[in-house]
Parts: C-alpha cells; structure tokens; sequence
C-alpha cells in the first residue's frame, strides 16, 4: 500500500515494521528507530507527521473510557506524548515497546519481541531469547529486570482462583509473578513456545532435560596404604551422652532446690512422695497437674478477662458507601475530561 508522500519524505530509508490505523486516515507507524503519526487533513489543518524517537528513558501508559495517551520521557530533553484510542493501545504497545528496548540495547539484532503484557502494574515482554518483567505505574523504565533463556532451567505455573503465578527457575533460584487467570492460557502458550523455540524441543520435558546443569565429577579419596599405622583414628570415641529417664518423666511444673533436692526439705523430691505412699501428697501433684492443663485449655483465654472485638457493622457500611460515592465521581470527572479533550481534538481537527 502506498504511503502519504509527507510521510515518507520523513521517514527517508526507513522502512516500517508495524502500521496501526488510529481512526479515520490517522495512522501510526513504527520504525527500528522511531514512532511516526500521521495526521490526516481536516477541515482546520493539513495533513502532518509527528516525530517520537525510541531512545527514551522511561516509557508509561494512561488510559482513561475512551482515550488513552502514550508519554515517552527523554530525561533532560523533556518528555513527548501522542493519545489515541483506547482500543488500538495494545496494538500501538507492542510495536512501540519493542523498539524502546532495542534503543536501550536491551534486545538484540535479530531477536523477535514475540508478545507484550500488561497488567496493571505489571508488564512482561516474551522475546525469542528472554523474558523482560517491569514492576511499577511505568510500562518500562530502567529499573526493569530480565531473564535470559540460557540461564533458565524451569519454568511452572501454580494457578489460583484469582491470579496465576508464573515460576521461572533461574540460576538455582525460583522467581515468581503473578498474572490475572484470565490471561493464563495467552501468558502460558507465548512464553512456553518462545522457551521451546530456543532450545529446540517440543516439550517442558525435554527442555528441562536440556536445560538441567551437567552434574559435577565426584572426587574421589586417595586410598590409604595397607596396614600403615599413621592414618587418621578417632577410636570409639566419648560414650553418648544419656538421660536419666526419671528426669524425663519429671512433670513440667516441678522445681528443684540449688542442690538438686526437692522443695520443702525432701533429698528424694517426687520421687520421695511418690514412694512414702502418702495419698495425700499423690493428689496434690495430681490436682496441680490437672491444674496445669486447665490453664493450656479453652478457659485459659476466658480466664484472662479479654474478649474478642465484635465486628462494625455500621463502620463496614460507611467505608462501601464512602467507596461507592468516590467511585461514581471518579467516572463523571472521567467523563467530563473525556468531552473536554474531544472538543479540543474536534476544534483542532476540524472533525
């Protein structure tokens, strides 16, 4: 399809490796080293090419019902934006994205960016050679990590009601992020299949058994010349240490005097009472240890005076109200920037 003649006069020898169509004739095209848009005449302006080179600092997203606007940030050089609609986001980030990090030389020359996630405030770019994961409002910034196919030697997937975590084993460790069900199966079946690719398998299986580190040689012991009397002996060694079995059975509350006789002047201690067959003395220590396990019962916490606190019902429904209430100011102030901003387009575009 030919292309404006505006168009290409800046985009030179450059040949575009993503179009998107923004809505009417507006579209956008992505370069190795620049984002084009081309703005399409209207009725108060002609037809215009808007410049964003790729070797940004940081790269975020901002979406709103039916907008949403792309802001690269060139650090000392400012920061430059373009919106579109909220529909054609994911097929602008992926493009987009994926020449920011070849900038940053973060991909190679050769190597395909095979998908782009976003959740939240998560975001995940599969590669043909690794995984690149940013944590945080930004889409990319340099505070991304990466995890190179090489040094991967297992990748897993513990799924929940609400979320999936991904578990990748990476240099004997195990890293784990979590991604929203809903997307599991894309998640899942992107990153497998770009894992499988590099190291030329068809199943985890076989690419566990590829990835898995070669065992190390066990070193083996010098053997010792027969019947040489200097080698190392230690003999039979101290006896084992033992336990006077009496003191095992010791009841827990039991104490004992500085020089190991029983309370009240008794050199035996229980055992002493329990042999001068007194019943008295037999049922005292058995009502105190009866005692003992009514403290460690259910009582004990009743017996403490404390009582647990009963749940705000009326605090509960003021929090979901005063919630509810921000919510619904929340979409009209939405709604009301989102008619402002398509006046000024209108009024600037002439649509």
């Amino acid at each position: 399809m030919s292309l404006p003649e505006v168009l290409q006069r800046e985009l030179g020898e450059e040949d575009p490796v993503a179009r998107v169509g923004l809505g009417g004739d507006d579209e956008l095209f992505v370069t190795s080293t620049q984002t084009l848009i081309y703005r399409a005449e209207g009725l108060l302006s002609d037809e215009s090419v808007e410049s964003y080179p790729h070797d940004a600092e940081r790269l975020s997203v901002t979406e709103k019902r039916r907008k949403a606007k792309v802001t690269l940030d060139y650090g000392l050089d400012g920061e430059q934006s373009f919106s579109l609609p909220r529909g054609s986001l994911d097929e602008v980030l992926h493009p987009v994205l994926a020449g920011v990090l070849s900038a940053a030389s973060i991909t190679e020359p050769g190597e395909t960016v095979e998908r782009t996630f976003r959740f939240s405030e998560l975001t995940l770019v599969v590669t043909s050679e690794r995984l690149v994961k940013h944590v945080g409002a930004a889409a990319w910034d340099d505070e991304y990590e990466e995890y190179h196919y090489d040094d991967v030697t297992d990748v897993d997937f513990e799924e929940g009601s609400v979320s999936t975590s991904i578990v990748l084993t990476v240099d004997e460790r195990q890293e784990r992020f979590k991604t929203p069900s809903e997307e599991t199966r894309a998640v899942r079946e992107t990153l497998t299949q770009a894992v499988l690719d590099y190291y030329d398998v068809r199943t985890l299986s076989e690419f566990r058994e590829a990835a898995a580190p070669e065992p190390e040689p066990e070193a083996s012991e010098p053997a010792s010349p027969a019947g040489d009397g200097d080698g190392v002996n230690f003999g039979s060694g101290p006896d084992p240490l033992s336990t006077d079995p009496a003191e095992v059975d010791e009841p827990d509350n039991a104490t004992r005097q500085g020089d190991g006789s029983a309370p009240n002047g008794s050199a035996d201690g229980p055992a002493a009472v329990a042999g001068a067959g007194d019943t008295g003395g037999q049922s005292a220590v058995e009502s105190a240890t009866a005692a003992a396990e009514a403290v460690e019962g259910d009582d004990a916490f009743a017996e403490s005076g404390f009582e647990p606190a009963a749940p705000e019902d009326d605090i509960a429904e003021e929090v979901a109200l005063l919630r509810e209430t921000v919510q619904r100011q929340r979409e009209e102030l939405e709604r009301q920037g989102d008619l402002i901003e398509q006046l000024i387009e209108e009024l600037r575009r002439g649509r």
